[in-house]
């Protein structure tokens, strides 16, 4: 009987093989993500947000920075698309609709300077030296420019008049792009840094 199984086992031997590497293949890029994510300073949203593209993004710094840029790029033309729909609400003060209008140059702006970030980062090639470090200060400062903008936009929302569910809720979308921004900032930073 157990001479019968023998021949089995080199076959169930190879499939193990094949299962652990598999999910060791896995695992490492989800490693690498949660590891550079706990530099940033909302790593939980990082980990969060970049996980489901482990497998593109691998163990490359550079392809988890450009990847982390788009999420935010993402996240921000979903907030502008959101913006421009208040715009059009009905019965909005006449400072509400000041303010909202503001908010929409302002990620409007956001989306600018993070497409403007991502074709930096695409087509900067592999660039070494000078040239890296200008294409990353280019990158850095236009991501930095893009947090500010996401910040300036509840200044228009001051004080309790205008209180209520619209400053709520652009509050709250603002707030999660400036979090995926700021988490991508850091992630350009340290890529900047390896090389």
């Amino acid at each position: 009987m157990a001479k019968a199984n023998l021949p089995l086992l080199p076959l169930i031997l190879s499939l193990l093989y094949i299962a652990a590497g598999t999910a060791e293949s896995t695992a490492a890029p989800a490693n690498f993500i949660k590891a550079s994510c706990s530099a940033t300073s909302y790593p939980a949203l990082c980990v969060q947000s970049l996980s489901v593209y482990a497998a593109a993004i691998q163990k490359s710094p550079r392809q988890l920075a450009q990847t982390a840029l788009s999420v935010s790029l993402d996240r921000a033309q979903t907030t502008k698309t959101f913006v421009t729909k208040l715009t059009k609400f009905k019965g909005l003060k006449a400072r509400e609709y000041e303010a909202i209008k503001d908010c929409l140059d302002e990620i409007s702006d956001t989306v600018d300077r993070l497409s403007q970030s991502v074709q930096e980062l695409k087509h900067m090639g592999k660039a070494r030296g000078p040239d890296f470090l200008w294409h990353m200060s280019n990158v850095e400062t236009w991501v930095s420019a893009a947090l500010t903008d996401e910040n300036t936009c509840m200044d228009g929302f001051a004080g309790r008049a205008l209180d209520g569910r619209i400053k709520a809720s652009i509050r709250a979308r603002f707030t999660h792009v400036a979090q995926v921004t700021s988490n991508a900032l850091a992630l350009v930073n340290q890529f900047a840094a390896k090389y």
